[in-house]
C-alpha cells in the first residue's frame, strides 16, 4: 500500500504528550494532516510535553484525555481515522520492577484494545512501537529483525507481549501493522530516568559530581529527529505490513564513553559515583546494545541523519543548549525510576 501524500487524512497518536510522541505531533502536523492525539488523562487539565511545543501547533490538532487502558475510551479515538501511531506505554525499566502490573495493563492491554478498535474502525495502517529491549542480551552484535527476543525486565516482558499481540493481529485478522523498534532514542523533552538527560541536567546544577550507575554497558544512541522521520517513513512505505524493523544510528558507545563525550561538549569536569539504586538488578542488565539497520533502509528508505561519533556529538550538542534552556522544568536533584 502507497501512500502517496497525508494531506487531509487523519491520523492518532496514542502517547503523543511523551517525549517522542510530542516531536511526531510536531513533525506531522507539517504534512496538513488532521491530527488526533492521545494523552494520559489527569486531574490537572496537562497534557505532558504537548504543553511545550508551538501553541499554533495545539489549535490546529485535537488533543483527547483518557486512559488507553480503557477500551471503549479508545473505540471512540479510533473512530473516522485513518492511520494510528500507537506509542502509549509505561517505559522506565527500572519502574517495571516496582510496578509491573501497571506496565502489563498499559503496554498489553492497552495495545490489545488498539487492535480491537482498529479492527473495528477499519484503520488502514498501525505503526505499533516496540523497543531494543526486547532482544535482551543478543547473541550477535549488530542486532538485526531475526534475533530471539529474551525479556530481562518486566518492561520487556510487556512489550513483547504487546508485540506478539499486534503482530497476531496482522497474522489472524490481517489488520495492517507494521512493528517498528527503536533503539535509544534521546534529545530534547526525554526524562531524567534516561542516560543522557540525567547526565546533563545533573552537571547544569552541580557541576562538580554526578551519580550514575553502571558504565560498562554499551547503547545504541539515535536522535529523536531520526526516530521521528523512521516512524514517517514507516507509515508511507508500502513494503512494511507485517514486518518488524529496527531504527537505530548503527553506532555503538559504552557510558562511561558517553560520559567523557558530554564532559568535552560542555567544557566541565567532574567526578562520578555510583548510586546503587541506579542500577539494574545484574541478571536483568542488557550489556549491549547495537542495531542492524539494513532492513530499515531497504524497505522504509530510511537512514539517520545523525550517525557515529561525529553525528552523535553534533545531536548532542543540539540536546544540551535544549536542555540549558529549559533545566527549569526539571528536578535534577530527584532520580525519578
Amino acid at each position: 500500500m502507497l501512500i502517496k501524500n497525508l494531506k487531509n487524512k487523519n491520523i492518532l497518536i496514542t502517547g503523543a504528550d511523551g517525549f517522542i510522541g510530542s516531536h511526531l505531533t510536531e513533525a506531522l502536523f507539517k504534512f496538513n494532516c488532521n491530527l488526533r492525539v492521545m494523552t494520559m488523562y489527569n486531574s490537572f487539565n496537562t497534557w505532558g510535553w504537548l504543553d511545550t511545543i508551538d501553541n499554533k501547533v495545539l489549535k490546529n490538532i485535537e488533543v483527547i484525555s483518557g486512559d488507553i487502558r480503557d477500551k471503549k475510551f479508545v473505540n471512540n479515538a479510533c473512530k473516522n481515522i485513518d492511520y494510528i501511531f500507537h506509542l502509549a506505554s509505561l517505559i522506565a525499566i527500572p519502574h517495571s520492577y516496582n510496578s509491573p502490573y501497571a506496565y502489563l495493563e498499559t503496554n498489553a492491554l492497552g495495545t490489545l484494545n488498539l487492535v480491537e478498535s482498529s479492527l473495528e474502525n477499519n484503520i488502514k495502517k498501525i505503526i505499533h512501537t516496540s523497543t531494543s529491549e526486547v532482544y535482551g542480551e543478543s547473541s550477535k552484535i549488530p542486532i538485526n529483525e531475526l534475533e530471539l527476543i529474551k525479556a530481562k525486565s518486566p518492561y520487556s516482558a510487556m512489550k513483547i507481549a504487546a508485540d506478539q499481540i499486534a503482530y497476531s493481529y496482522f497474522s489472524t485478522y490481517n489488520l495492517p501493522i507494521t512493528i517498528l523498534r527503536p533503539f535509544n532514542t534521546f534529545g530534547p523533552r526525554q526524562s531524567c530516568r534516561a542516560i543522557i538527560p540525567t547526565i546533563i541536567t545533573q552537571l547544569l546544577n552541580t557541576k562538580n559530581k554526578i551519580k550514575l550507575g553502571s558504565l560498562y554497558p554499551t547503547r545504541d544512541f539515535l536522535y529523536v529527529a531520526d526516530t521521528v522521520d523512521g516512524f514517517i517513513k514507516s507509515l508511507l512505505s508500502e513494503k512494511n505490513i507485517g514486518e518488524i524493523i529496527n531504527i537505530g544510528s548503527g553506532y555503538e558507545i559504552s557510558i562511561g564513553n558517553l560520559v567523557q563525550m558530554i564532559q568535552k561538549i560542555m567544557k566541565t569536569k567532574f567526578l562520578v559515583s555510583t548510586d546503587k539504586d541506579r542500577i539494574r538488578p545484574k541478571p536483568g542488565e542488557v550489556f549491549r546494545l547495537k542495531a542492524d539497520i539494513k532492513k530499515a533502509k531497504k524497505l522504509l528508505n530510511w537512514k539517520p541523519k545523525y550517525t557515529g561519533k561525529d553525528g552523535l556529538q553534533k545531536s548532542l550538542l543540539i540536546t544540551i543548549k535544549w536542555f540549558k534552556d529549559n533545566k527549569h522544568l526539571y528536578k535534577d536533584d530527584l532520580y525519578n525510576q
